[in-house]
């Protein structure tokens, strides 16, 4: 979810556009076009000071951050899209037209390393506005074609994370963890303004998400400034208005033997308020300290696995982690989109999120969080019965 659109222009960004006629005929192969690897590999692979084993597959990954049978079914979503509407300019030093793994490939190269359009045209023998052009038709066509990869979860798929993230932090019908995190960018002269500014000087553009176990998100809201808090940011998403009205974690109460229930519920950082919904980190009051201590480490641990999938997210595809030259704010969002898409497809088809690949520091390096005040007095009779439950729960194992 992005800000609302102030002109009615923009409404048609981010949708595909529909077909127009072209002079130069899309030319499909009958069987998937693996020239184009043979060629880059042998032209990368081999460059001075590579560290690049001689295994192909893993050279496949490292440079587009996924297996072949997951490059396969990504080019299969966004194949139509890609040879209904042939680009008249796309095509390489041979006089060829791209095909549509050349220009999946060239697409997620430039997501994957961040390098300039520039670097990326010479490792594919293309020019800048090749790859300016190719990208923002596979984004385009991804944010239309994948969106099932980004959705809530059903009921049944709801009570399968609960049980996962029990099992592993103890926390009853935790259904996920949010946080947020900074895309930095320079901007015009003409187009900054304090709203970019954030905390720390930088202009940015504000992404939060919600995931859960596997580090999938869940959900997503980008395109505001990075000068609001991410408390502001939450107020002003999807999520928050749909889990206030009753439409979102409203699956089964648990109903406690030591007394009292619990919601569902996700869990946050202290930048986020304390909501029936969202729990955050415990003050010392009214616990002695040795309990807090204890069941924060817990919190934190669950909370981490938003981290961590932000770490993963920005260190995967590096766009996200580079300072942004002079985006178009418009289109950003649905670059965000896509990478948050990429992620879940790694996961979806089974791929392994590669670890040595993620940030090596905080997905935000730099950034102090601010600490959010409001409490909401049904939030914190919440935490106070996960508390309790938790503390219980604890007890029970160590005496058995």
């Amino acid at each position: 979810m992005a800000p609302p659109k102030k002109s009615k222009k923009n409404k048609k960004d981010g949708k595909l556009k529909k077909c127009k006629s072209s002079s130069v005929a899309p030319v499909e192969p009958t069987a998937p076009d693996s020239e184009w690897w043979d060629s880059f590999w042998h032209k990368n692979a081999s460059n001075p000071g590579s560290s690049l084993s001689k295994d192909e597959e893993e050279g496949f990954k490292y440079f587009f951050r996924v297996s072949r049978k997951t490059f396969d079914y990504i080019c299969s979503i966004v194949r139509e899209d890609l040879v209904s509407r042939p680009p008249s300019g796309l095509i390489n030093i041979e006089g060829r037209l791209l095909s549509v793994e050349k220009q999946v490939a060239i697409a997620m190269r430039r997501l994957a390393s961040g390098e300039s359009q520039v670097s990326v045209g010479a490792a594919f023998g293309v020019g800048q506005s090749t790859v300016s052009q190719v990208t923002w038709r596979f984004i385009e066509a991804l944010e239309e074609r994948a969106k099932h990869h980004l959705k809530w979860p059903d009921s049944n798929r709801m009570e399968e994370i609960k049980s996962r993230l029990e099992a592993s932090f103890g926390l009853p019908n935790c259904c996920g963890a949010i946080d947020g995190t900074h895309i930095i960018m320079t901007l015009p002269t003409v187009q900054a303004s304090d709203d970019w500014c954030d905390t720390e000087k930088n202009y940015s553009m504000l992404l939060q998400g919600t995931v859960d176990h596997e580090l999938r998100f869940l959900d997503i809201v980008t395109g505001w400034p990075g000068g609001m808090t991410v408390s502001r940011l939450l107020k002003c998403s999807g999520l928050f208005k749909l889990c206030e009205s009753g439409q979102r974690l409203n699956g089964n109460v648990r109903t406690l033997s030591e007394g009292g229930e619990i919601r569902e519920y996700v869990v946050g950082g202290v930048g986020y308020p304390l909501l029936p919904w969202l729990i955050t980190p415990h003050e010392s009051s009214g616990l002695p300290a040795s309990v807090v201590s204890a069941f924060n480490a817990t919190h934190e641990a669950a909370r981490s696995l938003a981290v961590r999938a932000f770490s993963q997210l920005k260190g995967t595809w590096r766009i996200l982690s580079k300072v942004m030259w002079r985006p178009d704010k418009r289109k950003l969002p649905s670059i965000i989109l896509v990478c948050c898409l990429l992620h879940n497809i790694i996961i979806d088809c089974g791929d392994i999120l590669n670890p040595d690949v993620a940030l090596s520091g905080h997905h935000d390096s730099g950034y102090g969080e601010q600490c959010c005040k409001q409490v909401d007095p049904l939030g914190r009779s919440m935490r106070e019965n996960l508390v309790r439950h938790w503390q219980h729960s604890k007890r029970t194992a160590a005496s058995k």
